[in-house]
């Protein structure tokens, strides 16, 4: 893969990236226009392939916030045509890596000495290149490493980067502005914990302790002396990205091994630890033939208020879900009615909400769950293509549901649709709903 020499960091060299990119996709539009003229039954196919060529050609050399979100968008199968989220993700763990001076000057600023001098061994040329940082092999001691070094000026970038992307989001992917405006700052807060690295290394000290217990789950060690704020030092993981481990053909008893370890590790983090690797997309996790899974970025990582948890997760009880004054007494509590609602639009609304919580808690609804089953999928996104057909929806003038909800919700898509590309029946434990549980005192 070609090395990237340099990144734009000044928000004019930036900025005058993106207005390149909207004259690409201004030109792309208006050659299929030229070309719908000669043939009005074209599809929209061919300016689909153009302007997500164009657009990821743009961010993964601008790296950072813009790349992570577009990365995010490529996890949800119907938020975007196909072609954008087979571009898109590509920024998982195949965007064009950082050359070595760069990678060098990054270690000198940081840590005061170039790579030899700290590691018996350092791979020059990265293993694996995502949206905010890139990985490189090393070894020290006798023991294999994985060290991520960020890409400069990412960090300082979000703000301006996300202020520059908004406007290319709600026209290219007709996205909603109010959902947009409301859950920005929410994102723009994970990215910037997401670039301090030191802040993942505590994380995933704390996490990968406190979820020791779990079978078949397996973590990296850390090194604090080895890492700093935008370097960061583990082991290196043996195992494959899911999309290579499934060519192996794996047998249904390893995948149900390793789907259960993927359910156990979000199911104690959210319902006992009350935060949540907040990231489940295929690069993060590593699998090996024996049914074990590896866990290896705790960026993003979602603290989650109490009330917040108590609210959503009631929900999930068909005995709340019968009771209309306990319902709508949540509902307000997280904000998918609201107070400006007239009685019309809250029974709308009410009902809409009732039935998304019905299909989505399914999983939830037995001791198992085979999320191998297609026609649940199929189910789950024919509601979400009607979801963007609804008039109410569209014409609301609040944005629906608590900021908290946008990576809750994230994970368990996240998750849902890893299971299902794995193929995985898993025991779906309920917690017990009766007995409130107290996370434990790990540091935000």
């Amino acid at each position: 893969m070609k090395q990237q020499e340099s990144i734009p960091t000044s928000k004019v060299a930036r900025a005058t990236r993106f207005v390149k990119t909207g004259v690409k996709i201004g030109g792309n539009y208006l050659k299929y226009s030229v070309k719908k003229l000669v043939n009005p039954e074209m599809g929209r196919e061919e300016l689909h392939n153009d302007n997500a060529e164009d657009i990821y050609e743009s961010l993964s050399e601008l790296k950072g916030s813009a790349l992570k979100v577009a990365q995010m968008m490529s996890m949800d199968r119907n938020l975007l045509p196909r072609a954008y989220v087979d571009r898109f993700q590509m920024a998982q763990y195949s965007a064009p890596p950082l050359s070595a001076p760069l990678v060098v000057k990054t270690f000198r600023q940081f840590l005061g000495k170039a790579p030899l001098d700290l590691f018996d061994t350092f791979g020059m040329e990265a293993e694996n290149a995502a949206s905010i940082g890139q990985v490189h092999l090393a070894t020290k001691g006798g023991r294999k490493l994985a060290v991520k070094v960020q890409y400069p000026g990412v960090a300082d970038s979000i703000g301006s980067d996300l202020r520059m992307v908004r406007p290319m989001a709600v026209v290219l992917f007709q996205l909603n502005e109010k959902d947009l405006d409301r859950y920005m700052g929410e994102v723009q807060l994970r990215l910037l914990e997401e670039t301090d690295y030191d802040l993942e290394l505590k994380r995933g000290q704390e996490i990968a302790e406190a979820c020791a217990h779990i079978p078949n789950l397996i973590f990296p060690k850390y090194y604090p002396e080895l890492s700093a704020r935008r370097i960061l030092t583990m082991d290196w993981l043996e195992g494959q990205h899911m999309r290579d481990f499934l060519t192996t053909n794996p047998s249904q008893e390893v995948r149900n091994r390793i789907g259960q370890a993927m359910w156990d590790f979000y199911d104690y983090q959210i319902h006992t630890l009350r935060q949540v690797h907040a990231d489940p997309h295929p690069g993060n996790f590593l699998l090996q033939p024996d049914g074990t899974l590896g866990v290896i970025d705790f960026g993003c990582v979602k603290v989650i208020p109490n009330e917040y948890y108590e609210n959503y997760f009631a929900l999930l009880n068909s005995d709340v879900l019968t009771d209309a004054a306990k319902v709508e007494r949540i509902f307000y509590n997280l904000e998918f009615i609201v107070p400006e609602d007239s009685p019309r639009d809250k029974v709308f609304f009410s009902e809409l909400f009732v039935r998304m919580i019905h299909l989505l808690g399914k999983p939830f609804a037995g001791d198992t769950f085979d999320f191998g089953d297609n026609a649940y999928f199929d189910e789950v996104y024919a509601l979400a293509e009607d979801l963007t057909k609804i008039e109410e929806l569209k014409n609301s003038k609040v944005a629906r549901g608590s900021q908290h909800g946008l990576y809750v919700n994230r994970t368990y898509f996240g998750l849902y649709s890893l299971l299902n590309e794995l193929g995985a029946e898993v025991t779906t434990t309920k917690p017990d709903w009766l007995r409130p549980k107290q996370p434990l005192a790990l540091n935000a």
